[in-house]
């Protein structure tokens, strides 16, 4: 009987810890826009957390110092095992809101699209480059940027082209000196569009700046270290996608002709070390981030 005790304690110790170290990596994945919440909601996360260390601490002091009978022990051990099934639940739900927000901000693109229907795919390719991209950076560059935040960042990067009349969007023509000043606010209008949602906050210079050269002689005149990374990066794919689109004034261009394009911009309008790591990722991976309805 002792040692039935004995056990049941130990798992319970063992579940626990499962527990804290599933706890703090969904902390550390709660980080994004969507589920991270106010500053309250994070506060009684962190007490959640420290509730947590507090029962493992109960459990060893039992195990070492109590003499708890089996009940004691049993309930220990369904305490434990309680709590992973919350935490399952919690990680669920958290992952089905996540899953929610980049259909309702597919679903927002999708206006656009019927708006301009030479944009038809492309900020859904976008999104696909940019978590291709994100898997390809290395691991100093890739903990500096949430990855859901950077999937809603290029999925809404055009966002602010609602506020462009239809016929600045559709025009087959180039554009004139006025016609493009007024296509060159789309950025400032997806920051304004967005700015209700609060939450949208860490991506909204990410969007308004993914037009910036790294010379400065962007849209706003940002320059190098003053760009966000995630901008830079959604640089690169919103560049490497307006190459091998199609559009009704256009033919879409190869990859060689993108990669020709980037290596010979590095440096000037994109940034050098990220278009390196982006020329890294095989053709067929990027490809493969074409979407249906805008495969050739």
């Amino acid at each position: 009987m002792e040692t039935l005790k004995t056990v049941l304690i130990i798992v319970g110790i063992l579940n626990m810890v499962v527990n804290i170290i599933g706890y703090i990596i969904f902390m550390i994945n709660s980080r994004d826009i969507i589920s991270s919440g106010n500053k309250k909601n994070n506060f009684w996360m962190k007490i959640g957390f420290f509730l947590l260390i507090f029962f493992l601490g109960g459990y060893l002091f039992v195990e070492i110092w109590g003499d708890p009978d089996l009940m004691t022990s049993l309930i220990l051990l369904f305490g434990s095992v309680f709590v992973s099934i919350v935490m399952i639940l919690l990680s669920r739900l958290t992952n089905t809101a996540k899953e929610r927000g980049v259909e309702i901000a597919g679903a927002l693109i999708g206006v656009i699209y019927a708006r301009d229907p030479n944009l038809n795919g492309h900020s859904v390719h976008v999104k696909n480059l940019a978590m291709l991209f994100y898997r390809y950076l290395p691991a100093h560059l890739k903990i500096t940027v949430n990855p859901v935040n950077l999937e809603l960042a290029a999925l809404m990067h055009d966002i602010g082209k609602l506020g462009v009349p239809e016929a600045i969007l559709n025009k087959p023509a180039k554009l004139t000196d006025e016609e493009w000043e007024i296509m060159k606010t789309h950025p400032k209008v997806g920051v304004k569009l967005l700015k209700p949602l609060h939450t949208f906050d860490t991506i909204s210079d990410w969007i308004l700046y993914h037009h910036e050269r790294i010379d400065g002689k962007g849209y706003y005149g940002k320059k190098g270290e003053e760009l966000p990374l995630p901008a830079k990066l959604l640089s690169i794919v919103d560049t490497y996608s307006a190459i091998t689109m199609r559009r009704s004034y256009k033919q879409p261009r190869t990859h060689e002709d993108a990669v020709a394009v980037l290596k010979e911009v590095a440096g000037t309008q994109l940034d050098k070390q990220l278009v390196d790591i982006f020329l890294t990722i095989p053709k067929g991976e990027l490809e493969k981030c074409i979407p249906d309805q805008i495969k050739y």
